[in-house]
């Protein structure tokens, strides 16, 4: 099992590029993609958009063909002026070229690369292999483009803001993450670990590839998890996937963000809800479960670095980060 790679810590004026991983940029997105630069830029950093991001630019449901999308990432983490790599959207489409991915290139010279929902598949996908910190956090439209980020709470939006900046560019552990409201404790407890996890689908996803974590990758860790358009029978078989591999038994504590579209069940048998489930899988595991944590299909997104030691409390409904998630020059 590699070791944690941490990225260099970005420097005011770094530049960080914007680029297709996944899918492509649909038309009338451009407009997202300019606010999401734009608060790059307030973060203090040199923003360049890919030429991939281009509505023009499609194949099916993705931005490329599998070695398009590879060649365009590849040379990107062989550039050594760009310092971070910004997905503009998630999507379906990271799967098909995972095989194709320069690690070496990575090795040499990790950066952080940013996003969330199929980027995390990317995450998991990159740390199991060479250990880089991938950072779960706000995709550039739909993420720092969204109204939110435009239109929401000005004091949240400095705060949250302030906090990419320091996960980006500070050599220190960010400490507690900053709430938008009260998270929920499903099970009491505390578990301290470092972090893994993503979209629960592409976790599992994963699982059935080369690139799945090795079970060594989850002794005390904290799972994250997320997930969005699914029903909660769905959810309580890819977490009994989960506890079928072995992975319940060896995670230190649990953390769920905020579900999108996830429907109870309704009927035979009675009311089911997400709560219900998770507890269900569950059963009488020892484990601190923190929901409803801002994370997700929604913005904002705190950002959560794969690989950083944290500490969940279920107890005082915090989660904190013990460790940097980048690496000084």
């Amino acid at each position: 099992m590699p070791a944690i790679l941490r990225p260099r810590a970005l420097r005011p004026g770094d530049l960080v590029v914007v680029t297709a991983l996944s899918g492509q940029l649909e038309p009338g997105e451009e407009p997202l993609l300019a606010r999401g630069v734009a608060i790059l830029e307030r973060m203090g950093f040199r923003v360049r958009v890919s030429a991939a991001v281009d509505p023009a630019r499609s194949r099916w449901w993705a931005a490329g063909t599998p070695p398009e999308q590879a060649a365009e990432l590849n040379s990107l983490l062989r550039d050594p002026e760009v310092r971070a790599v910004v997905a503009h959207t998630g999507g379906q489409a990271t799967v098909g070229y995972l095989d194709l991915i320069d690690l070496e290139a990575i090795r040499a010279d990790p950066k952080p690369i940013v996003g969330y929902s199929d980027i995390s598949l990317l995450h998991m996908a990159l740390h199991a292999r060479t250990g880089l910190v991938g950072f779960h956090a706000d995709i550039a439209t739909h993420g720092f483009g969204s109204d939110w980020y435009t239109l929401g709470d000005e004091a949240r939006r400095a705060e949250l803001t302030d906090l990419y900046t320091r996960v980006l560019t500070r050599t220190e552990a960010l400490g507690a993450l900053p709430a938008q409201g009260v998270w929920e404790s499903w099970r009491p407890g505390r578990g301290e670990g470092p972090l893994f996890g993503g979209l629960l689908n592409r976790l599992i996803l994963l699982q059935a590839t080369p690139f799945a974590p090795d079970a060594d990758r989850f002794d005390g860790a904290v799972l994250f998890w997320e997930e969005l358009q699914r029903p909660v029978s769905r959810i309580w078989n890819d977490l009994h996937t989960l506890r079928l591999s072995g992975v319940l038994d060896r995670i230190a504590g649990m953390v769920v963000g905020v579900p999108t579209e996830v429907t109870p069940h309704e009927g035979g048998g009675g009311r089911a809800e997400l709560r219900d489930v998770v507890l269900d899988v569950l059963g009488e595991r020892d484990i601190p479960v923190l929901a409803q944590v801002d994370f997700g299909h929604t913005s904002p997104n705190l950002p959560l670095p794969l690989g950083v030691r944290a500490r969940v409390d279920a107890d005082s409904r915090t989660l904190a980060l013990l460790e940097p998630a980048v690496a000084g020059s």
